[in-house]
C-alpha cells in the first residue's frame, strides 16, 4: 500500500478500520465461547452429574424375594450407570434385623435411603430420625405411619377397589351366592389394611354381598391354603375370592382346584407381575390378576432418587409421590404386564 497515495488522514481512517476489525474478530471470538460455555444442555448435564455421582443408596427390603429382586436388579442398573453407589440389605423377613439394618445405615450417612416396611410401625421412628439427620427417604409400596420424602409404588386403596368392583361384577346383584372370602397380607402392612379396607367398603356398597371370611395369611401360601379349606368347607357355594397378593394366593387356588370348583369360584389377585402369577393365571388358577408390573416400579424407585439427589431442599422438605399404574391381566395376550426374570 502507498500512503503516500492517500495521505496522512487516509492512513489514520485504514488504521481505524482494522482496530475496529480486530476488535469485532475479538469480540465475536469471546461471544462465541461465551455462547458455548453457556450452552443449557451442557449445563443441564453437568448439573446434573454433580448432584448424583458419587451419591451413596442404601435399600432395606423386606426380604429379597422375586419382586425385592426386581427392583433391586433395575435399581443397580440404572444407579451404576450414573456412578450412584448401592448398598443393600437382606434382612430375610427378620424384623428385628430389619430395624438394625436401617439403624446403622444410618449412621454410615448415605444421601438417600429406600425401605420397604413390613408394617406401619417397625421403622417409623427411624425413618424420622433419619430425616432429621439429613438423610433423604424414600418408601416403597408399603408405607409407615411417617410420611417422607418419596413414595414409590401403588394406590393401594384404588387396587382395592378395583378388585372388588371385578367381584362385584360377577357376584353382586344376585349372580350366585354373593359370598367373598379376602385374603390378607400381614395384618399390620399398609399394604394390606389399605387394600382390604377400600375393598370392603366397595363391597358394602350391594346388600347382596356377604364377607364370609378376612383373614391374614402373613404372605404365606401355606396359611393361605389353611384359611381357604376352612372357607371352603363352611362355604361350598363360595362366588369369589379377593387377594391382596399373588405369591400367598397359590395354595388357596390349589385348594379350590382340589374341590373341584376352579373357574367357578373367581379369583381376583392383587400382583406385582412376577412371571408365577401370570403363570397361574395362565393355568386357570386365578381368573384376572391385577398388574402393578415390579420393573416399572423399579424405575420409579430410580426416578424419584434422581429427583431427590436435584432437589436442593432439605430432607423432611418434600412429600412426593410416584404412583404405579394397574394393568389386568385374563390370558397370554396381556403378558406384557408381567416382567421376566433374567437369567444369571
Amino acid at each position: 500500500m502507498s500512503f503516500r497515495k492517500y495521505g496522512f488522514a487516509g492512513i489514520r481512517t485504514a488504521v481505524a478500520v482494522a482496530a475496529l476489525t480486530a476488535i469485532g474478530i475479538t469480540i465475536g471470538a469471546g461471544a462465541i465461547g461465551k455462547a458455548q460455555a453457556a450452552d443449557p444442555r451442557e449445563e443441564l448435564f453437568q448439573k446434573f452429574t454433580a448432584a448424583t455421582k458419587g451419591k451413596k443408596v442404601a435399600w432395606v427390603p423386606v426380604w429379597l424375594g422375586v419382586l425385592e429382586s426386581e427392583w433391586t436388579r433395575v435399581m443397580k442398573a440404572n444407579f451404576d450407570n450414573y456412578g450412584i453407589e448401592l448398598t443393600m440389605r437382606d434382612p430375610n423377613f427378620k424384623s428385628d434385623v430389619q430395624l438394625q439394618a436401617v439403624s446403622t445405615l444410618i449412621n454410615e450417612k448415605p444421601d438417600i435411603l429406600i425401605v420397604q416396611n413390613p408394617t406401619t410401625t417397625l421403622l417409623a421412628r427411624e425413618l424420622k430420625r433419619a430425616m432429621q439427620s439429613g438423610i433423604k427417604v424414600i418408601q416403597v409400596n408399603m408405607s409407615s405411619n411417617t410420611t417422607t420424602d418419596a413414595y414409590v409404588g401403588a394406590d393401594v386403596p384404588h387396587m382395592g377397589r378395583v378388585l372388588a368392583q371385578e367381584t362385584l361384577n360377577v357376584c353382586g346383584g344376585g349372580k350366585g351366592s354373593g359370598k367373598v372370602a379376602i385374603l390378607q397380607g400381614e395384618a399390620t402392612a399398609a399394604y394390606s389394611l389399605d387394600m382390604t379396607k377400600a375393598a370392603t367398603e366397595v363391597l358394602g356398597t350391594d346388600p347382596t354381598i356377604k364377607i364370609v371370611s378376612s383373614q391374614p395369611t402373613n404372605w404365606d401360601a401355606n396359611k393361605g391354603a389353611e384359611i381357604m379349606t376352612n372357607v371352603l368347607q363352611q362355604n361350598p357355594d363360595l362366588c369369589a375370592v379377593i387377594s391382596v397378593w399373588g405369591p400367598q394366593t397359590a395354595g388357596a387356588a390349589q385348594v379350590i382346584k382340589n374341590a373341584g370348583k376352579q373357574g367357578e369360584i373367581k379369583v381376583f389377585v392383587a400382583s406385582d407381575g412376577q412371571p408365577a402369577d401370570c403363570d397361574l393365571q395362565e393355568q386357570g388358577l386365578y381368573t384376572k390378576i391385577l398388574s402393578y408390573t415390579a420393573n416399572l416400579q423399579g424405575e420409579a424407585i430410580v426416578n424419584a432418587t434422581l429427583a431427590l439427589l436435584q432437589d436442593d431442599r432439605p430432607a423432611g422438605s418434600t412429600q412426593y409421590a410416584f404412583y404405579t399404574t394397574n394393568y389386568w391381566v385374563s390370558g397370554p395376550q396381556d403378558r406384557q404386564y408381567c416382567f421376566t426374570v433374567p437369567k444369571e
